[in-house]
């Protein structure tokens, strides 16, 4: 292969690997806008069921997931023959992560909050499917968030 192509490829993958972390970081600031006061707030604390790990493992947690997020979409899109879709699927995702956070924190609204999450745990369901055919890695890359937001789901539902 002339070693233009194999630069182009390079920087093809570089601009994927940016972009997809750029995305994620957004997605994640934003979620981050409606938590950051809401975990802090006297109403959050009068709804928090018991079993709800200490505030300081959140962030990192998601700040473990979202890396791990970032790196399914790059194998995703780099395998993908269709790209639209990928990111179509991802972008849903995203919404409805960021959505969680607007019901929940920013909205107060456990139930608005778990009918969301209910639609989120099927968006990476789904996602971890239609990845099973491009790219394994980055399906398995999103089953810890799969669990996490399962175990979400039961601290949401216990709020309501």
């Amino acid at each position: 292969m002339p070693k233009n192509n194999l630069k182009k490829i390079r920087q093809n993958k570089v601009r994927v690997f940016l972009t997809s972390f750029v995305i994620v970081a957004i997605v994640a600031f934003l979620g981050s806008l409606f938590t950051s006061c809401g975990v802090k707030s006297a109403w959050y604390e009068s709804i928090k069921p018991a079993l709800t790990p200490p505030n300081w493992v959140f962030p990192v947690v998601w700040t473990i997931l979202f890396i791990l997020i970032a790196f399914s979409l790059f194998y995703s899109l780099m395998k993908s023959k269709k790209r639209g879709m990928t990111a179509l699927l991802f972008e849903i995702n995203f919404i409805l992560n960021i959505f969680w956070s607007m019901f929940y924190f920013g909205m107060r609204n456990p139930m608005y909050a778990f009918i969301d999450l209910i639609l989120l745990w099927i968006s990476i369901l789904s996602l971890i499917i239609y990845n099973w055919k491009i790219d394994r890695r980055s399906s398995l890359l999103l089953i810890p968030y799969l669990i996490w937001v399962t175990f979400a789901g039961v601290l949401n539902s216990f709020s309501i």
